[in-house]
C-alpha cells in the first residue's frame, strides 16, 4: 500500500517533508502539481478538471493500493477524484472537503485571484518584493520561518499563472462538485484545523456527512497543520489508516 500526498497553493511537495519524517510507514510519495516548482505540460491549461485528470493518471500508474491525502487545493482535487473515480484509492483524506459542498465560499485572496488584471497585479507586486518580505507575510499564517522562506522563494511566474488559471476555473466549484460528493464508497477522513482562516469548518463537516467520511478535528492548528505539528498530523493519519486496515 502506498500513501500519496498532494500539496496545494502556493506550495510544492516540500511541505510534506516534516510529516513524512514523522510517519512510521515508508511507502509514501509526494506528488508535484504541474506548474508548481516545475513546468506545465504542453497544452495543459491548469484548470481544476485538468488537474483532476492528471491526478487520476498519476494514481493509475501506481501499481499498488493507494491511501490518498490532499491539502488545500490538493485536498480539493481529492474531493473530486473520489467523487468520480473512487476505485483508484483504498482510502482518502482531505482538509478541503468544503470544495465539495454547495455552501462553499471562497476566501478574499481567492476572490482577488479570480478577478482579471487584479490577480495578475497581485502576483507581479508579490514577486517584486524581497523574498524575506514575502516569507514574513506567509509566516503570519503560522508557517514556520524556514518553510515560509522556501515557499516564498518558490513562487515564480509559472506557479502564479497556474494559480490564476486554477482559481478562475473554480469560481462556482461548490455548486459544480457537490452533487457527486456524496456516499463515497472508499473510506474517507476530513481534517478540520481549528484555526484555518481559509476553509470553514462547518462546511467541511457538512460535506463529510454527505460523503460518509469521518471527521478529525485538529485543535490549535491552522491551514498548514502539517508544518505546525507534523507529529500530530502523522498520528491522525496513522490512526485512520489502521482503522481502514482493520476494516479491510
Amino acid at each position: 500500500m502506498t500513501a500519496v500526498l498532494l500539496h496545494g497553493v502556493p506550495e510544492t511537495p516540500a511541505i510534506w517533508e516534516p510529516l513524512r519524517s514523522a510517519l512510521r510507514r515508508r511507502d509514501v510519495r509526494a506528488l508535484r502539481l504541474p506548474g508548481f516548482g516545475g513546468p506545465r505540460p504542453h497544452g495543459f491549461g491548469a484548470t481544476k478538471e485538468e488537474y483532476v485528470a492528471w491526478l487520476a493518471a498519476e494514481l493509475e500508474a501506481i501499481e499498488d493500493e493507494v491511501d490518498l491525502v490532499g491539502h488545500d487545493w490538493g485536498g480539493g482535487l481529492v474531493v473530486r477524484l473520489v467523487s468520480t473515480r473512487p476505485g483508484l484509492v483504498r482510502s482518502w483524506v482531505t482538509d478541503a472537503a468544503g470544495l465539495g459542498h454547495v455552501d462553499f465560499r471562497w476566501h478574499d485572496a481567492a476572490l482577488l485571484w479570480q478577478t482579471p488584471d487584479a490577480g495578475e497585479q497581485f502576483f507581479e507586486q508579490l514577486r517584486a518584493l524581497p523574498v524575506e518580505e514575502r516569507a514574513a507575510a506567509l509566516g503570519g499564517y503560522g508557517i514556520p520561518p524556514g518553510h515560509a522562506l522556501t515557499m516564498a522563494a518558490g513562487i515564480d511566474g509559472v506557479m502564479a499563472a497556474s494559480i490564476l488559471a486554477l482559481y478562475r476555473s473554480a469560481v462556482h466549484v461548490g455548486e459544480e462538485w457537490s452533487p457527486a460528493f456524496t456516499d463515497v464508497p472508499a473510506p474517507g477522513l476530513v481534517l478540520v484545523p481549528a484555526g484555518d482562516p481559509f476553509l470553514a469548518g462547518d462546511v467541511a463537516r457538512a460535506a463529510a456527512a454527505r460523503a460518509g467520511a469521518a471527521v478529525a478535528d485538529l485543535p490549535g492548528l491552522g491551514h498548514w497543520w502539517m508544518l505546525q505539528d507534523p507529529a500530530a498530523g502523522a498520528a491522525r493519519l496513522e490512526t485512520f489508516w489502521s482503522g481502514v486496515l482493520r476494516r479491510g
